[in-house]
């Protein structure tokens, strides 16, 4: 149903010019200068009271007209940014060391936690044999595989018919919105960051420096090191606050800010860092914080503010802005961040990934092989055990290029014995293949999802059933993947209805394959609508259009196509695009479920109306045939016999009433007339020269 809203008493955006989106700072995190700001305006942001009341939860008592955000909020911000910074080490040590073993550097991780371990670091680092097998990149790689096999597609649904148009626009728009801002790439990388880490966390933004200053949409990556919230909340949406941080040059920040030259620098906060294989350095650049914080209006509704800040210099707050203090920098009130997790954890909006499952198997594989690789290292390099008293030259004994080595005295095996080393029992290797196994098991990575299959089995289809079979994994983290999409494109919608101002023109795909179609969209039609006054001095009431997102797959998946032309052959070849038995296809076709069902069963349909029109139209020209040979006597290749029998009796069966027999006058046609019929045809053929007696005058 539509939702109905009395609007609190504030300007309507589509009224003034502040409400359109070229008015609205980069919302996005980063160092981009608000526009259009009025100077007297940004010296007011920054010369705020060091009184100022708190924001949030933390402010109290009335609100003066004087800035609401100033040095005393910004440094509490701070403080809240490093408690939220603290209560998330743990999450940070984790994702670092992921991304080791991510990269098959997982030796580095094993060896330091040995020496803290140990108290001091291993004689023998570096000595032992480090294989390092990719059960657990093959893991991730074949279910990041999965996932853009089946990249989301949205379609927007109305749930009320006057929006039925609007809806089949932002199906049209949306995914060139996204095409627009790369997201499949995006979405590539947050799978690969959701299966490693466990979370990936997309960011939607309004940015008004996109297509010349009218802006538009922004999705974007965020990364987790650089997203803070409350700790103890489940859902992101009921932290009390949201931090977005980023390091940028001060050189940078100075050129995007020069009112603000030479107090850029520094920052009491640390941001953590990878350990990457180049040398980073982070020493001049400043952390640029975004601060997003929820308030409550005096109606009761939850508005969103915004505050950017570098240290203790403020560069832009929302709630100093005439333009939102009331309304909000977003008009849905959401945090422009949604994470997609993978493994849920209690306590906590984020999850865990597959380097969490699988890395025990994945030590205990490569420990196993380093001591059976050590083992045979040994076995195949002989060393000998030699007297002290005997002679043996150790140079040439060493260098195997001599032929000859000297000895002084008698040699026998008391004096030079060669140490034998007994050979690990293949016992050992049956075990590494159960912690393969088992890592298989745990990651739902079976033979089959990496496209072989058993012997014999060849078919297309097969394969594709075998892997539908083994894909239940899968499927479930894709669905949990389409459900934070459908929070993505929906908040794609509010963002057009809030700053979808201007009329946009969109490429979108044309109903013909190959063809394009252009789709022109603002947001007349989906911002709220008042609805007429049921009586004088009714409080305005608004009618807000509300559209549900749906998300389907585009089937990217060889073996998925290869058993949909495997089907259509298939359907083919038991008749079911025959016309004549499309009544039984269609009652087949309601037992069966498969993707493109819909198109079948219209081509059944359409087969079966063509062949209706078709024996119709052939009785019709059979008819006209008759016709055509009776007046002209030409033989049209009908049979006059049989027809005027089966004629006749249709005519008797008549009852008496009138009829026209086609086959039998057609009979009485043929048949030679007499004399008397002769005449009779002559006088009752009409005279046209003859002047009637009726017409004469009296």
């Amino acid at each position: 149903m539509p939702r109905f809203t009395r609007r609190e008493q504030r300007a309507a955006p589509e009224a003034t010019q502040e409400g359109r989106g070229q008015g609205v700072p980069y919302a996005a995190p980063g160092a981009e200068p608000e526009e259009g700001v009025n100077p007297e305006l940004a010296a007011l942001l920054l010369t705020g009271a060091q009184d100022a009341p708190l924001v949030g939860a933390f402010r109290t008592g009335a609100e003066p007209e004087r800035p609401r955000i100033g040095q005393k909020e910004i440094a509490r911000a701070t403080e809240i940014l490093t408690e939220y910074k603290q209560g998330k080490t743990m999450l940070e040590n984790r994702v670092i060391e992921d991304e080791l073993w991510w990269e098959l550097r997982h030796w580095e991780v094993m060896r330091r936690e040995g020496r803290k371990k140990n108290g001091c670091a291993p004689q023998d680092d570096g000595a032992k044999p480090e294989p390092t097998s990719a059960w657990l990149f093959n893991a991730i790689m074949n279910k990041h595989a999965d996932a853009m096999d089946n990249y989301p597609e949205p379609v927007v649904l109305p749930r009320e018919r006057s929006d039925d148009e609007s809806a089949k626009v932002l199906s049209s728009v949306l995914p060139v919105v996204l095409e627009y801002n790369d997201f499949e790439q995006t979405y590539s990388d947050n799978w690969w960051e959701k299966l490693k880490h466990g979370t990936a966390a997309y960011g939607v933004f309004w940015n008004s420096k996109k297509d010349n200053g009218l802006g538009d949409i922004d999705i974007r990556e965020i990364d987790l090191l650089k997203l803070f919230w409350e700790p103890g909340i489940t859902d992101i949406q009921d932290s009390r606050n949201l931090f977005l941080v980023e390091l940028v040059d001060e050189e940078v920040l100075e050129q995007r800010y020069p009112e603000h030259k030479g107090h850029l620098g520094g920052s009491t906060i640390d941001v953590s860092q990878y350990i990457y294989d180049d040398t980073v350095d982070t020493s001049g650049k400043s952390v640029v914080v975004d601060w997003y914080y929820k308030v409550q209006s005096a109606s009761g509704r939850t508005v969103l503010h915004y505050a950017k800040f570098v240290g203790d210099t403020l560069l832009f707050a929302s709630e100093n802005d005439p333009r939102y203090r009331e309304r909000g920098f977003y008009d849905h009130g959401l945090y422009p961040v949604v994470l997609d997790v993978m493994f849920p954890e209690k306590g906590t909006p984020v999850g865990f990934g597959y380097v969490a499952i699988c890395k025990d198997p994945q030590i205990y594989i490569d420990k196993l092989s380093a001591n059976i690789m050590e083992n045979a290292m040994m076995t195949t390099k002989k060393r000998f055990f030699v007297s002290s008293n005997t002679g043996v030259n150790e140079e040439e004994f060493k260098d195997w290029t001599k032929p000859l080595v000297h000895v002084q005295g008698e040699l026998d095996d008391k004096r030079i014995q060669e140490i034998v080393t007994q050979p690990l029992s293949s016992i050992y290797v049956d075990i590494i293949n159960m912690k393969v196994e088992e890592m298989k098991d745990t990651a739902a990575n079976r033979d089959v999802n990496s496209g072989s299959a058993g012997s014999g089995v060849t078919a297309a289809a097969a394969i594709a059933a075998l892997q539908e079979a083994g894909n239940k994994a899968s499927r479930d983290m894709i669905a949990a993947s389409y459900r934070t999409h459908v929070k993505i494109n929906s908040m794609c919608i509010e963002l057009m209805r809030q700053f979808y101002d201007e009329t946009r023109s969109f490429r979108i795909t044309g109903s013909a394959p190959g063809q394009y179609d252009f789709v022109d969209i603002n947001n007349s039609a989906i911002r709220d609508q008042p609805i007429p006054e049921a009586y004088p001095g009714q409080e305005p009431i608004y009618r807000r259009p509300i559209f549900d997102v749906k998300i389907k797959a585009q089937k990217k998946n060889p073996f998925s196509r290869m058993e949909q032309n495997q089907r259509a052959q298939d359907l083919y070849n038991m008749g079911f695009f025959n016309p004549e038995r499309a009544q039984e296809a269609l009652g087949a076709l309601e037992m069966m479920e498969f993707e493109g069902i819909d198109k079948v069963k219209e081509r059944v349909q359409q087969g079966q109306t063509l062949l209706n029109i078709c024996q119709q139209m052939s009785q019709q020209m059979d008819q006209m045939a008759l016709i055509i040979q009776t007046l002209t006597g030409k033989d049209m290749g009908i049979g006059g016999t049989a027809s005027g029998q089966s004629g006749g009796s249709n005519g008797q069966s008549g009852g008496g009433g009138l009829s026209f027999d086609l086959a039998g006058a057609v009979q009485q046609a043929q048949t030679p007339m007499t004399d008397y019929g002769t005449r009779l045809a002559q006088r009752s053929t009409p005279d046209m020269n003859a002047r009637s007696s009726a017409a004469a005058p009296q």
